[in-house]
């Protein structure tokens, strides 16, 4: 090598070790070429290229990341960082890290996981990154276990047993040593809990800790799919033996109390088969020509105190589970169906949100407090909108009256931004050993608006007492802690795609003119009214839109147009209703603001749990939708195109919205390929389209109930067609 050969690399290497040192000093700070030139003092030209191509090298070799284009920061070989692992079909998966991390997500390879299962939070060692390349990692401890129990079917021959998983993201089986099989038989569905897995075992080892019955019995099957959904099927004996000590009596002490609607004409409306009636209206007229409307919500927490086991069990299952078939309720039976239900001709406390309004329901007044009732009349809904529809019936001056201001109410909301979302939820008759016989439709009618409007009313008045600034003087102005239930707006980008998408179908979904977001929205759900594609447009509409959940931190509810909504309502089947029946009290009664932390917890357990029972809900309706159609296997049907992916496409049913897929690979009369932006497939020689929204007539091909699964096939006067 020649002298200024060895000059340039002597000086390059002592410029690599310059900026090496610079990263290593400073290791959480970024760094672009610029910035490293003029802290080394790098004048020339030729200098700070050299700088540029140190950096790139040093990227390579995975001693720095590149935060962003051309920002660079340290990255320790042996970094490790905590997340929730976010598991693939596969059996590999990616760790959603817990803190912000520059390159997103770490992949997991399937040979990396160390027994890590999906939902699980665990320590990720990270690997040096290569340019180009998503950050890899491999996981090195578990932290905690999103689960310790799995549900599946047992399969017991010569001695040996396994629980094979339902759970698709579940990728082992659990072998049961004898010892731990508690009388559990082949075929059975059963729950088990892994208790080791030795490092290099393949499956892990459990023990059985519930047989739930026969793989097929329908009791076994509802009692899995909660299992499945770590959701409760039972209560323990401790908690029903307390629910059974408490006094249901109303003593005149606790009257003198209240405020007395006994004599006040009050009435509640439910679903037929209902018998948790946790709200009740009264209505009068006032000597001033007002009305003075009554919105009555049980008293649960004056009959669950804080820190019994009753208490414990609500909050840990936060919500009933409303499966296909039954209701799994959040509190023994003994408190949700007899001592807290407002039933007909039973004195009882209630928490309430009383308005005072004029003729067109503006409100004049408002009062919230705690008071005692004794319903006049159980209403059904079909009852209730009978008496709307003819205008006859029992307390009909009543029900008219709340139907009007109600009506009044839903206009102003509307008016005011609410979007009106109102899918048909599908429904089942179902006989005696729980088979589907048929399907029908739910349908929100005027008797089932009059009690939404109401409760809303309540809902956003109690929020609005809470949480404007003004109530709360004595704390500089700011609103004290309290339970929100919030809707953020929609995600731009979703919307945009969302309104490029309806585009095909002659609709428009941006706003026209001076509309805002949500009424360019509710004019597009009143035109696709009655059409074939409203199912999938309201599915796809709803898609664009976030979640609403519970927090503290109130940022209003997008959906319903509100700047302040919580949840008072419903405090026999959710639990931020119990917390916020608490607070209010607190507060009513000049207490102290709350620690919002604790707060903050409990609020996100509730929407995790409420996210696992709609999950649980919707699986037990897919699970009867198979079962219903097992019985049709061979039978041709029409339906329209609802999802599109690039295993293949999804198909609802039009005269029962059951859903069930075409395998793309079945589509043999070309090579079709998944256009993700366009919603559609697209064979590449015959330039076939199959298109969210199209309609097709197909076959029953097969019904999987272990999977919840329906296979369809193209009919084959169809498939003719295409050649």
């Amino acid at each position: 090598m020649g002298k200024s050969k060895k000059k340039k690399h002597s000086r390059k290497s002592e410029l690599r070790q310059l900026i090496q040192g610079l990263f290593f000093n400073n290791p959480k700070r970024t760094y672009n070429y610029k910035q490293v030139s003029t802290t080394l003092e790098v004048k020339k030209k030729t200098g700070r290229q050299q700088v540029q191509i140190i950096l790139n090298e040093l990227f390579e070799s995975g001693y720095l990341t590149e935060v962003a284009a051309g920002k660079y920061k340290l990255l320790s070989r042996g970094s490790t960082l905590t997340g929730v692992v976010d598991m693939t079909a596969s059996g590999s998966a990616y760790v959603v890290p817990d803190e912000e991390n520059e390159g997103g997500d770490i992949f997991i390879p399937r040979n990396n996981m160390n027994h890590a299962l999906n939902g699980d939070h665990v320590k990720v060692f990270m690997h040096a990154r290569r340019r180009n390349r998503q950050p890899e990692g491999e996981i090195v401890e578990i932290l905690k276990r999103r689960r310790e129990t799995f549900v599946g079917v047992m399969q017991v021959s010569r001695g040996l047993a396994f629980l094979v998983v339902d759970d698709r993201v579940m990728p082992h089986d659990i072998f049961i040593p004898a010892r731990g099989l508690k009388g559990a038989k082949d075929g059975q569905k059963a729950v088990a809990r892994i208790v080791e897995w030795p490092e290099r075992a393949k499956n892990p080892i459990g023990e059985v800790v519930d047989v739930l019955g026969d793989a097929g019995d329908n009791q076994a099957e509802m009692h899995a799919i909660l299992a499945e959904f770590n959701l409760p099927y039972r209560y323990p004996q401790q908690v029903i033996d307390e629910a059974e000590t408490i006094d249901a009596t109303i003593s005149q002490e606790e009257i003198k109390k209240r405020r007395d609607f006994r004599q006040v004409t009050t009435f509640t409306i439910d679903p037929a088969d209902a018998k948790d009636f946790d709200d009740a209206l009264s209505v009068q007229k006032l000597d001033n020509g007002n009305w003075e409307v009554g919105v009555h919500i049980a008293d649960v927490t004056h009959y669950v105190e804080p820190k019994t086991l009753l208490e414990q069990e609500a909050f840990e299952r936060a919500t009933s589970v409303y499966l296909v078939d039954r209701v799994v309720p959040m509190l023994p039976e003994r408190l949700s169906n007899f001592i807290c239900s407002l039933r007909p001709n039973e004195e009882k406390l209630c928490f309430s949100a009383v308005f005072e309004m004029d003729d067109k329901a503006n409100i004049i007044n408002s009062w919230f407090g705690r008071t005692v009732i004794n319903s006049d009349r159980r209403f059904t809904y079909e009852e209730a909108q009978e008496t709307i529809e003819t205008g006859k019936g029992d307390l009909s001056d009543e029900i008219l009256t709340l139907d009007r201001l109600a009506k009044a109410l839903r206009e102003e909301r509307f008016r005011a931004g609410s979007v009106g979302f109102e899918r048909v939820e599908v429904r089942f008759n179902i006989d005696d050993k729980g088979k589907p016989i048929s399907v029908f439709f739910k349908e929100s009618k005027d008797a089932n608006k009059l009690i939404e409007e109401f409760m809303l009313l309540a809902n956003k008045h109690v929020a609005q007492l809470i949480g404007n600034k003004e109530m709360d003087k004595g704390r500089r102005g700011k609103a004290k802690t309290f339970v929100y239930r919030v809707h953020d707006v929609p995600n731009p980008d979703k919307f945009e795609n969302f309104a490029s998408f309806v585009r095909r179908f002659g609709y428009e979904a941006l706003p026209k003119g001076t509309e805002s977001v949500s009424a360019s929205l509710n004019r597009l759900l009143d035109e696709v009214k009655g059409k074939g594609e409203q199912n999938m447009i309201e599915t796809l509409a709803i898609r664009t839109m976030a979640k609403a959940i519970y927090t503290t931190h109130n940022i209003g509810h997008y959906g319903l147009g509100f700047k302040h909504y919580t949840h008072f309502t419903s405090p026999i089947r959710r639990y931020p209703d119990m917390m916020v029946h608490r607070l209010l009290q607190r507060y009513l009664d000049g207490g102290r603001s709350v620690n919002e932390d604790d707060y903050e917890d409990m609020c996100e357990h509730s929407s995790d749990m409420e996210q696992r029972a709609a999950d649980a809900e919707r699986a037990s309706i897919k699970y009867k939708q198979v079962e219903f159609m097992k019985d049709h296997i061979g039978q041709e049907f029409t339906g329209v195109i609802s999802g599109v992916t690039e295993w293949g496409l999804y198909v609802e049913i039009i005269e029962n919205k059951c859903e069930g897929m075409i395998p793309i690979r079945d589509l043999d009369d070309d090579f079709y390929v998944f256009d993700e932006e366009n919603y559609c497939i697209v064979g590449r020689q015959y330039n076939r389209k199959y298109q969210l929204g199209d309609q097709l007539d197909i076959v029953i091909a097969n019904a999987n109930l272990e999977k919840k699964q329906l296979d369809f096939a193209l009919a084959e006067k169809q498939s003719d067609s295409t050649n």
